[in-house]
């Protein structure tokens, strides 16, 4: 199963051109729904207004080079290993979410523009990413759902309470767990299996969902906070500070009573 193409299979039935409009349709729809969004919340013209707010008060004038630095540091430490998390198992949770996810993407993406015909041989490293994604991203989104979550943690919410930010997640566990199920049935090879079918739709409906769902979701909040880091690193660098006043040099000091119990609130 991990070095099989599910979507070769599939092109013995459904042709390689509609499997590639329904990625197209896809794209379309995170285009649409985060440009909704953020004509809805605003946010880049936030952004835009609290950068000319920070050049203001910048107390240094940042070389391009000095740019380059600070935005290739953010995006290889802060977004990469999502460090603003740190250390420990929610961090690990997202970590894993995030690159399973990015690899199930690309591998989907691959293999079904260069290797979704019935006749394609794949290589094997498509398939093994596409399956490796997919059980990371179940792994780090169950992990996060069932264990991490603040509500559940923090405020004392059942696991199975359910939000309209919850649709994002949900969505992305539902999209890898049926993708995978559906890629081992089929690679059973039994003829006349029904639930190889009822996995496969609810593979593309859970798709639909999660691309579909991009203005009532977090989606879209994976495309503002990159770039929310990169100003703020930006601020910190060139001593604008987000309009925040510096640091006190006094050290911090709190009572005892913060060593009674492990930080947990957020």
């Amino acid at each position: 199963m991990f070095v099989t193409n599910p979507f070769s299979i599939l092109a013995e039935t459904v042709p390689s051109i509609v499997m590639q409009g329904f990625v197209v349709l896809m794209v379309l729809l995170i285009v649409a729904g985060t440009l909704l969004d953020i004509i809805h919340k605003k946010n880049v013209k936030y952004f835009f207004e609290n950068a000319k707010k920070a050049k203001k008060n910048a107390t240094k004038e940042l070389t391009t080079g000095e740019r380059i630095a600070v935005v290739s540091k953010t995006i290889a430490y802060d977004i990469g290993t999502t460090s603003e998390l740190g250390a420990g198992k929610r961090r690990i949770a997202h970590v894993l979410g995030m690159y399973g996810t990015i690899l199930f993407w690309i591998g989907s993406v691959v293999m079904i523009f260069c290797y979704s015909a019935a006749n394609a041989e794949t290589p094997t490293i498509w398939p093994m990413i596409w399956h490796v994604g997919a059980l990371m991203t179940i792994l780090g989104g169950s992990w996060f759902w069932f264990f991490l979550r603040v509500d559940v943690y923090s405020e004392a919410q059942p696991w199975y309470r359910i939000i309209k930010a919850d649709l994002f997640v949900l969505a992305l566990i539902a999209t890898s767990l049926t993708g995978f199920i559906w890629s081992y049935l089929q690679s059973l090879n039994l003829e006349g299996r029904w639930d190889a079918n009822l996995f496969l739709v609810l593979f593309v409906v859970s798709n639909l969902v999660l691309f579909g769902g991009v203005y009532w979701s977090k989606f879209a909040h994976m495309f503002y906070k990159p770039g929310a880091a990169i100003q703020k690193n930006l601020a910190e660098a060139d001593g604008s500070r987000d309009n925040l006043p510096p640091p006190a040099d006094a050290p911090e000091q709190f009572g005892l009573g913060i060593k009674r119990e492990q930080p947990k609130h957020y």
